[in-house]
């Protein structure tokens, strides 16, 4: 029997593409930096037992498996060989289970979170993770352990998995933790293979956690004179206590830059944006408007204690397009050629001295980095326009490295990837990437699973564009 047809065979019967039936898009995601490779296959399982199958016949082939989910990382962690097994899992978009006593919901890897949030809305619940882009799917989420806006009072992915079904490259399929929020039971496989970037196993099911949805929110911006100002209010704010969903900083390059993608005008007084050199988004939300009434005040006199230039709670439809438009903060940077985005986290409290770094270093290189972030939990998003491939390596490297010395990471939720693998084995501790190869080789003896993602030894070209 060929490879194709025992491929056939593991799905079932379902086609496997190859040749000029793959499609671009399964050839890359949304990263600036990766080249585009067509895989071999590609296959489309519809449940567990497919996926099994199919990581057994590339296992006994030595087939090299990628996983995708919808594609909108932004890593390059599932862009294929030329010689690789896709296994797209589009095809396992099924809502298992919404659990409204325990407050879970089982999901299959292929749901999207604009799917899930549909089927929860109308029984007045939510899954609390929002990474920008609503058609990412759970199964990317999890490979990844995505972030987003929200991730100040939530957390992220990771925070919110409470049980995975996985397959191992063997084709063993395992189940880890259940409808319970905690256990002391062994190792914790579920938070091993969540943010693994599909080097581990190739997740199909998932049990997240739910919150009731809180009717009332408001949204509060907050110009500032000076970037400096934003990121020492910060720490403030949330030692308050009055809870922010979002804590958003954006700078006023970038907030002139998304608004006018999404043609949204905030009606700042000129006064005011004259001399606004960056801006905190600040949203709310509680299940009674009078107490939602409460904090918002408590939040604009604490804005004003700490140097706010003025205090603007936006209308309903303002706060939505300027929430929609730093969610598509990636692709208007990207349609104004950025070269690439890091999202280096911090150390809360460490922003003010990263940020003053990031401009020695745009300045010392002649680059220019304009940037927002996740303010609340320290992870910064930079735009770097830097057309030289040596320049741009030096910058983004002397980024990470700073980072890291201020107590962070390289990244706080795009992933490592392709893109940032060899910023990633140049600084990360010897003594943790050993480690964490031996524990690659215990789940993936044959090395079949996402070769050259996270750990690869050979550099990848970041000169190339997809």
């Amino acid at each position: 029997m060929s490879v194709l047809d025992a491929l056939v065979a593991a799905t079932g019967g379902r086609p496997v593409l190859t040749g000029d039936d793959v499609g671009d898009d399964y050839a890359h995601d949304e990263a600036l930096t990766v080249a585009g490779v067509r895989p071999a296959y590609v296959a489309c399982p519809t449940d567990a037992a497919a996926v099994a199958g199919l990581l057994a016949v590339a296992t006994e082939h030595g087939l090299p498996v990628t996983a995708r989910g919808s594609g909108t990382g932004l890593s390059g962690a599932c862009t294929p060989t030329a010689e690789s097994l896709l296994i797209s899992l589009e095809a396992m978009d099924r809502i298992l289970e919404i659990d409204t006593d325990n407050f879970v919901a089982v999901v299959q890897p292929g749901v999207t979170l604009a799917q899930l949030d549909e089927a929860l809305a109308p029984l007045g619940l939510a899954y609390p993770v929002y990474p920008g882009e609503y058609s990412a799917s759970l199964g990317g989420n999890v490979a990844t352990n995505a972030g987003g806006m929200r991730a100040v009072k939530y957390g992220v992915t990771r925070h919110q998995v409470l049980g995975l079904e996985a397959v191992l490259p063997t084709g063993e399929t395992i189940r880890t933790g259940g409808k319970f929020v905690k256990a002391t039971t062994g190792y914790d496989l579920t938070q091993l293979i969540i943010g693994s970037e599909g080097t581990l196993a190739l997740v199909t099911e998932a049990t997240l956690r739910l919150y009731p949805r809180a009717p009332h929110t408001a949204t509060v911006l907050a110009p500032f004179p000076s970037l400096e100002a934003v990121t020492r209010a910060i720490p403030r704010i949330v030692a308050s206590g009055v809870g922010p969903m979002i804590l958003e900083y954006i700078d006023m390059i970038t907030l002139s830059a998304i608004t006018a993608h999404v043609g949204l005008e905030l009606g700042t007084p000129e006064e005011i944006s004259s001399t606004a050199l960056a801006y905190l988004v600040v949203m709310m939300e509680q299940m009674s408007d009078s107490r939602l009434e409460e904090d918002v005040a408590a939040l604009a006199e604490q804005l004003a204690d700490l140097g706010a230039l003025d205090v603007y709670v936006l209308p309903g439809g303002a706060a939505a397009s300027l929430i929609d438009a730093r969610e598509k903060s990636f692709w208007v940077a990207k349609a104004n050629n950025a070269d690439d985005i890091v999202d280096i986290v911090v150390p809360r409290a460490s922003l003010p001295d990263f940020m003053d770094h990031v401009a020695a270093i745009a300045a010392e290189t002649g680059s220019w980095i304009a940037g927002c972030g996740h303010a609340g939990d320290g992870n910064v998003h930079l735009s770097v326009f830097q057309g030289d491939p040596e320049v741009r390596a030096t910058v983004l490297r002397r980024l990470f490295a700073i980072g890291m010395e201020l107590g962070g990471a390289i990244s706080g939720e795009h992933g490592i990837g392709r893109a940032k693998q060899r910023y990633f084995l140049e600084l990360e501790d010897p003594a943790k990437l050993a480690l964490m190869r031996r524990i690659k080789t215990a789940f993936d003896p044959s090395g079949i699973l996402n070769p050259g993602v996270l750990l690869g030894e050979a550099p990848i070209d970041e000169t190339v564009s997809p």
